[in-house]
C-alpha cells in the first residue's frame, strides 16, 4: 500500500469522527477578535481602526500549520505570489499585488532586510526560519510615507516573540520524507526589570533536484542546511522607559544547479550565505505620557559566495562569486498623543548602505569577469502622519514624507487611509490613496561597463508608484464571521530596465489591478473556516504584455477543528491559476504558459500532556507536479513528524 493511499485513508477516517465530535460541542463560538497591529501606522493600533489592506498571520496559525520557514507561511497569503527556484534554501522572492519582487520591503521587527548588493535590491526570503516569530503582518499597496524606499508594492513585517512570564525552555524537533531534520531550542522569560528570548535553530535536508527532475538529465538532489541564532533582551530602568537589544544571525549553505529545465543539473555548485543583524532601541514616555519617542540604531551585514568548480559533466566550465553588503540605519520616531482621539507621529531616518562583488567564470566562450568595487549611498528621510478618529466610527491616517538620496535625488510621498465603521450593521468601509518610490540600487548606479557596453547609470531617477484601493468588510452572526471585498489599482512609472545599448535606464511602466475577497468564520466552538481569492491583471503598459510569474487567479481555503481540548486537525487547499514565464534553456528565451496547480495539505497536533505536543504534517497530498519558476523543481508528497517539549 502506497504512502498516498495510507494518508488519504487516514484523513477520510479522521474527518467524519472530528465532525461528529464537534457536533457534540455547544454550537456557539466567541466572536472573531480585532488584533493590535503596528505595521499600518508605525504604532500599535486596533485593526478595526486601520484603513489599509492588511493581513495578519498570527502565532497560533503558524504553530497549527507546522511550517518551518517564513516563505512557507507566505505562500497562501492574500495578494501575494511566491516563487522559488527549487527546494528548501533555493532563491525565493515575493510579489505583492503583481508588483516586482524588489518592490516588496521586508522588515524584521521594523528593521529593513532588503539586500543593498542584490542587483535590484530585493530580499531573498529563503533562509529566514519561523523560529521565535510571533506574527507576520502584510501591508498591501504603496507605503512610501511609512517606510521610504522599496515599498512600492507593499511591506512584509516579521515580528519576533518577546520573553514573558516565568522562564521557559522549549525543545522542538521534526523530520520529513525529504530526509530533513530540524531542531529548535529556545529559552524565554522575564526576571525583575528584564525580559529575554534566545533561540537556536538548525535544519539539514537532502532536498530535491533544483533543476526539475521532470526533465531529462536532472537526477541529483540539492541539499540545504541552515543554522540560525536569535536573541532579544529588554531592560526597563524606570517606568515608561526601556532598552532593547536584538541580534539575529544566519549561516546557510544551498546546493545549486546551473539552470532550470533539461540538463540543468550540476553536482558541485554551492552557495554559502551569512548575515548578522544587530539593533538597539531606546523607548521612553515624557510629558505625562503625551510624548513617546523611540530611537533605534541597526546594522545589517550580509555575505554571499558562489562556488561552481569543473566536474565530469562540465569539464570546461567553472565560476565563482563573492557578494558583500552592509546597511546602517538610524530611526528616531516621536508619537505625540495630542488627544485620546488624535495621535501625531513624526520622525527622522538616516541610512547608509555599501556593497561590493567579484565574479569570475570560464566556459567554451572564454574567460569572463565582473568586478564591482565598493560603492555606497546615503538616504535621509523625514515624515509626519496624523491618526485621528471621530465618534468611535470614523478613523483616518494621513501624512507626507520627504526623502533625499545622495545619488538619485529626492522623492516626496503621501498616503491617506480612512475607515468608517457602521456599528449597527457591523459594516466597515475603507479606502487608501498613496504613493511610493524606490531609489536605484548600488549595482544599477555604479556597475562598471563591460566589453558588451555600459551597465550602471549614475543618472537614474527613483522608480515611482501611485496606488489606491477601496473595500468593504461585513461582520455576520454576532461577530463570529466576517467577509471582505477590496478593489485595487497601482500604476508604476520610471521603472529601471536594462537596455543593451545604454545600460540601466528609467524606461519601464506597468499597471496592476484586481480584486481581493476573503471570508473567515468561527461557526462553533473549536471550529475554524477561512477562504480567500485574488484576481489580478498585471501588464507592462509600454508593450501591453502580461508580467511574468504573476498568477491571474489564486484561491486559498483553510478548515480546522479542535477536538477534546487536546487535538487540533487542520486542512489547507491552495489553487494557483495560469501564469507566464520564460524558458531560459532555449534561446531566444520563448514565453511559456505554466498550467494551474492545486496543493492540499493537512496538519494534526496532539497535546499529550501539559508540557509536550506532537505534530504530523502532510504537504502536497495529491503529489501534484508543479513549478513556480519554469524548469525548477518543487516538492511532491511530503510527510513530517515532530514534537515540542516545554519545560
Amino acid at each position: 500500500m502506497s504512502l498516498r493511499t495510507i494518508l488519504v485513508a487516514t484523513l477520510a477516517a479522521l474527518l467524519p469522527s472530528a465532525l461528529g465530535a464537534q457536533d457534540a460541542q455547544p454550537r456557539t463560538a466567541a466572536p472573531l477578535k480585532h488584533d493590535l497591529v503596528v505595521t499600518a501606522t508605525r504604532i500599535e493600533t486596533p485593526e478595526k481602526k486601520v484603513g489599509s489592506s492588511l493581513t495578519v498571520i498570527s502565532g497560533e496559525e503558524l504553530v497549527r500549520t507546522g511550517k518551518t520557514f517564513v516563505l512557507d507561511a507566505l505562500e497562501s497569503a492574500l495578494g501575494l505570489s511566491t516563487v522559488r527556484t527549487g527546494g528548501p534554501g533555493a532563491a525565493s522572492s515575493v510579489s505583492v499585488r503583481g508588483a516586482n519582487s524588489e518592490h516588496t520591503l521586508f522588515l524584521l521587527d521594523g528593521v529593513e532586510l532588503n539586500d543593498p548588493i542584490n542587483p535590484s535590491r530585493s530580499y531573498d526570503v529563503s533562509h529566514l526560519p519561523l523560529s521565535q516569530v510571533e506574527r507576520v503582518e502584510i501591508l498591501r499597496g504603496p507605503q512610501g510615507l511609512l517606510y521610504g524606499s522599496d515599498a512600492l508594492g507593499g511591506v512584509v513585517n516579521i515580528i519576533t516573540r518577546a520573553g514573558q512570564g516565568r522562564p521557559r525552555l522549549t525543545l522542538a524537533s521534526s523530520a520529513d520524507t525529504l530526509r530533513s531534520l530540524d531542531v529548535d531550542v529556545s529559552l524565554a522569560g522575564t526576571g525583575g526589570k528584564t525580559e529575554y528570548s534566545f533561540a537556536l535553530f538548525h535544519e539539514r535536508t537532502a532536498g530535491l533536484s533544483a533543476a526539475s527532475s521532470a526533465y531529462p538529465g536532472n537526477v541529483e538532489k540539492d541539499g540545504y542546511r541552515n543554522l540560525s541564532l536569535a536573541a532579544r533582551c529588554a531592560y526597563a530602568p524606570r517606568p515608561g522607559a526601556s532598552l532593547t537589544l536584538t541580534v539575529r544571525a544566519v549561516d546557510a549553505r544551498t546546493e545549486l544547479d546551473n539552470f532550470g529545465g533539461p540538463g540543468g543539473d550540476d553536482p558541485n555548485s554551492v552557495q554559502d550565505y551569512g548575515s548578522v543583524l544587530v539593533r538597539g532601541q531606546y523607548r521612553s514616555l515624557a510629558r505625562g505620557g503625551r510624548w513617546e519617542q523611540a530611537v533605534s540604531v541597526s546594522w545589517l551585514g550580509a555575505r554571499r559566495s558562489n562556488d561552481n568548480p569543473t566536474d565530469e559533466g562540465h569539464p570546461d566550465e567553472w565560476d565563482e562569486g563573492l557578494y558583500k553588503s552592509g546597511l546602517f540605519k538610524l530611526d528616531w520616531q516621536n508619537n505625540f498623543f495630542l488627544k485620546p482621539a488624535n495621535t501625531l507621529t513624526a520622525g527622522l531616518e538616516l541610512e547608509q548602505e555599501k556593497g561590493r562583488s567579484d565574479y569570475v567564470s570560464e566556459s567554451v566562450y572564454g574567460p569572463y569577469e565582473s568586478r564591482f568595487p565598493t560603492a555606497g549611498a546615503g538616504v535621509a528621510g523625514i515624515y509626519v502622519l496624523d491618526h485621528w478618529e471621530t465618534g468611535g466610527r470614523f478613523f483616518v491616517t494621513t501624512g507626507v514624507r520627504a526623502d533625499l538620496h545622495s545619488r538619485a535625488g529626492g522623492a516626496v510621498t503621501f498616503r491617506v487611509a480612512p475607515a468608517y465603521l457602521v456599528a449597527a450593521t457591523g459594516t466597515r468601509l475603507k479606502a487608501t490613496l498613496g504613493t511610493g518610490f524606490k531609489s536605484p540600487s548600488l549595482y544599477q548606479l555604479f556597475a562598471p561597463a563591460t566589453s558588451f557596453g555600459p551597465v550602471g547609470n549614475p543618472l537614474l531617477r527613483p522608480e515611482r508608484a501611485l496606488g489606491w484601493d477601496a473595500g468593504i468588510e461585513q461582520s455576520l452572526a454576532s461577530g463570529r464571521a466576517v467577509v471582505a471585498l477590496t478593489w485595487f489599482e497601482n500604476t508604476f512609472r520610471d521603472l529601471v530596465d536594462f537596455d543593451y545599448a545604454a545600460g540601466y535606464v528609467n524606461i519601464g511602466q506597468a499597471r496592476t489591478r484586481g480584486l481581493e475577497a476573503s471570508a473567515e468564520a468561527r461557526p462553533a466552538d473549536g471550529l475554524r473556516l477561512a477562504a480567500s481569492y485574488a484576481r489580478l491583471s498585471a501588464l507592462d503598459t509600454g508593450t501591453g504584455a502580461e508580467l511574468l510569474r504573476r498568477p491571474r487567479d489564486k484561491f486559498s481555503a483553510d478548515a480546522g477543528v479542535r477536538l477534546f481540548g487536546r487535538i487540533d486537525l487542520a486542512g489547507h487547499a491552495l489553487w494557483v491559476g495560469r501564469r507566464l514565464d520564460r524558458d531560459f534553456s532555449a534561446y531566444p528565451y520563448p514565453t511559456v504558459e505554466m498550467p494551474p496547480y492545486l496543493l492540499l495539505d493537512a496538519a494534526l497536533t496532539a497535546t499529550l500532556g501539559p508540557q509536550i505536543d506532537v505534530f504530523f504534517r502532510v504537504d502536497n497530498i495529491l503529489d501534484t507536479r508543479y513549478e513556480t519558476v519554469w524548469g525548477y523543481g518543487a516538492p511532491g508528497l511530503t510527510a513530517r513528524l515532530g514534537f515540542r517539549l516545554t519545560l
